[in-house]
């Protein structure tokens, strides 16, 4: 575990940026830098800890970026516009987030000298919409031209050259991870699980796109923040890129609906609607090269992690509840 250090972590204020601060803020200093569109760090309690610096910026601004980054020992770059509606309706902020931003970033840890580890967050997207048990070797899809939901996936996949020729020119000790499905306590946006677990608390339909039978491996937060720390002290991870997921967590969207529902005790139903836009029907990694050179394997299975997810949405609603009666 990392201690006695300080991070710079960009888009840190959203669901896996404050599952890893929360992980490393008591014996580490952390510096965020967000735009705070959405803002889990605030909704956890964690933006007003002793150890964490939260600057308040946007990654395609190289003056900004350069600033934040002094002094620190490692960089986590998250910072990038997430969501399939949210990506399809901003298509060119998407690009320029992904590919300015990283940039950016990694131009300043270049000129700092004096980071240990640079994480790149890339995306299990670059797969395109089949693929089953890939591995990081594999051929990556691009994506049509037009299809405006690729472009976070192609952006990502540059970013992702961006930061390995960074170690290969400059020495830079970079590493990209491409993670599958996390969900979890304190999870922002527009994630199925956290849709679903929301709508079964409340006895409301939960709402499937086409038929559902879309085919995710689903990664609880708690793993992805075990890849994460894994490749900010392994020597192994420079150079690389790491499919992090749980394949053992693999349903259908309906699947997923009915779990969520049946562990929820809810009187939900389920609604079908028809969506004509490109989607990802098969997605299931191998994480094979994770386990070799880092030691990761996901521990928390899909019963368990929803069974948390939903005790943790509960504890949430009561305690708002009774903050209002109190009030």
């Amino acid at each position: 575990m990392i201690r006695d250090s300080t991070l710079l972590i960009t888009g840190g204020a959203g669901f896996i940026g404050t599952a890893l601060c929360r992980r490393l803020l008591d014996h580490n200093r952390i510096r965020v830098f967000d735009n705070l569109r959405r803002n889990a760090l605030a909704q956890a309690g964690l933006d007003s800890h002793d150890n964490l610096e939260l600057v308040v910026g946007d990654v395609r601004d190289a003056d900004a970026v350069m600033k934040a980054t002094d002094g620190v020992d490692y960089v986590v770059h998250m910072a990038s516009i997430a969501g399939v509606d949210t990506v399809r309706n901003n298509p060119v902020t998407t690009m320029e987030v992904s590919l300015e931003g990283t940039l950016n970033t990694l131009r300043a840890a270049h000129k700092a000298g004096s980071i240990k580890r640079f994480i790149d967050f890339s995306t299990s997207e670059v797969f395109g919409s089949y693929a089953y048990r890939v591995r990081e070797a594999d051929v990556t899809s691009l994506g049509a031209v037009g299809e405006a939901r690729w472009t976070y996936a192609v952006s990502k996949l540059a970013t992702e050259h961006l930061a390995h020729n960074y170690y290969v020119q400059y020495g830079l000790p970079t590493c990209s991870i491409r993670p599958f499905n996390i969900y979890g306590p304190g999870q922002v946006g527009e994630g199925a699980v956290h849709a679903f677990v929301v709508r079964a608390l409340a006895n409301e339909a939960l709402t499937i796109h086409n038929d559902g039978d879309q085919i995710r491996s689903w990664c609880y937060i708690d793993d992805i923040v075990d890849g994460i720390e894994l490749c900010l002290v392994r020597d192994e991870a420079v150079g690389e890129s790491f499919n992090i997921g749980n394949p053992r967590s693999t349903v259908t969207i309906f699947q997923l609906a009915k779990l969520v529902i049946d562990v929820a005790e809810s009187s939900s139903d389920i609604e079908f609607v028809e969506r004509n836009f490109a989607d990802v029907e098969l997605r299931v990694p191998d994480v094979k090269k994770a386990e070799a050179k880092l030691g990761f394997r996901a521990k928390v299975e899909l019963d368990v992690g929803l069974r948390r997810t939903l005790d943790w949405y509960r504890e949430k609603a009561a305690a708002a509840a009774e903050s209002e009666a109190a009030g």
